[in-house]
């Protein structure tokens, strides 16, 4: 199986940086996608940048601010979170579409990270 492990949430003031990491480990034969999603309390989980064939996107609310990076030989996935606000408080997640090795065979799954916490606050 695959498994995806997020470091790097915590507290933070307004106009400060953050940097989120996105391990992936397992029976990976290839990363398609990866992407970082958030959910701020008592709301749904919102997409909030993407990265797939070397091309990245950002949604409107992140755009200047939120980067997103992938180091392809660790298997590693980032989001450097500039100039924090309060509203991009929420749980960050982690999303990976990989095709994997299951019982000898290769098939496409998508996976979830555990979620970390990113709270901006003075």
């Amino acid at each position: 199986q695959v498994q995806l492990v997020e470091s790097g949430g915590g507290l933070v003031q307004p106009g400060g940086s953050l940097r989120l990491s996105c391990a992936a480990s397992g029976s990976i034969v290839r990363i398609n996608n990866m992407a970082w999603y958030r959910q701020a309390p008592a709301k749904q989980r919102d997409l909030v940048a993407r990265l797939a064939n070397g091309e990245t996107d950002v949604v409107d609310s992140v755009k200047g601010r939120f980067t997103i990076s992938r180091d392809n030989a660790k298997n590693t996935c980032y989001l450097e979170m500039n100039n924090l606000k309060p509203e991009d408080t929420a749980v960050y997640y982690c999303y990976a579409g990989v095709k994997a090795d299951i019982d000898r065979s290769h098939r496409f799954v998508e996976v979830w990270g555990q979620g970390t916490l990113v709270t901006v606050s003075s």
